[in-house]
């Protein structure tokens, strides 16, 4: 685990990570342990000065990039196991509700453990698959819909996706693309107004670059023999 790029105060000492105190990441960690979720760091209990104790995991932090589709299929995969291991009914599980390649783990070039839990809470399967669709497949900047769009099907396969959750995923990626124009409009965050003012943009020329392209998205998820239209 490595310090968050929103909360302060997280610094590693040894092999281990202290943090702010957080009963719901304390158990949330205690339930993927509990449950043999193996790709989270384990929560170790409170340091002297009343901080969370999580164990350090080995490994490089990724970035936001072009991936190869071995790598968006451990991540598929990753993420599957992580919402099993939380899922309290059929479309209830806890999302990590940030699950970007800056919050995964890799070792040998390939995915294997999530990070940075603050925004943790339950939600539906979509939210989270929609953001990692997004954040490991989707950059405007590239302009390459289609190699993009058969990315997008490649982390939806490995997550082995259900027909509704194909048919209902470009939107489930549009609507978190919007949610994180109104999170940088609202958060307290400590951000200056120009990195507010350029994660907002970047956040809405994702969202026109993924609705002009929709209908590619939907193609590659359709070619995948599972898409309900």
């Amino acid at each position: 685990m490595r310090p968050g790029r929103i909360t302060p105060g997280v610094v590693r000492i040894g092999n281990t990570v202290r943090r702010p105190a957080s009963p719901g990441t304390s158990e949330l960690l205690h339930l993927l342990e509990a449950r043999g979720f193996a790709g989270a760091p384990r929560y170790l209990g409170l340091d002297e000065e009343g901080r969370d104790i999580l164990s350090y995991l080995e490994g490089e932090v990724g970035a936001f990039q072009r991936w190869q589709n071995d790598q968006l299929a451990a991540f598929g995969r990753l993420l599957r196991a992580f919402h099993d291991a939380t899922r309290s009914g059929p479309n209830k599980v806890i999302c990590h509700h940030d699950p970007g390649p800056n919050n995964a783990v890799f070792q040998d070039n390939l995915p294997v453990a999530l990070i940075d839990f603050d925004t943790a809470a339950p939600g539906s399967p979509l939210e989270d698959l929609g953001y990692a669709a997004w954040t490991w497949c989707i950059a405007s900047k590239h302009n390459d819909p289609a190699r993009q769009a058969a990315q997008v099907r490649a982390l939806a396969d490995a997550y082995d996706a259900t027909p509704p959750q194909r048919n209902a995923l470009v939107d489930a990626v549009l609507e978190r693309q919007s949610r994180n124009v109104r999170f940088w409009t609202e958060t307290s965050a400590a951000v200056t107004p120009e990195q507010r003012a350029d994660r907002i943009a970047w956040s809405r020329r994702e969202h026109d670059f993924t609705s002009t392209h929709r209908k590619t998205f939907e193609a590659h998820l359709q070619a995948a023999g599972l898409f309900e239209g």
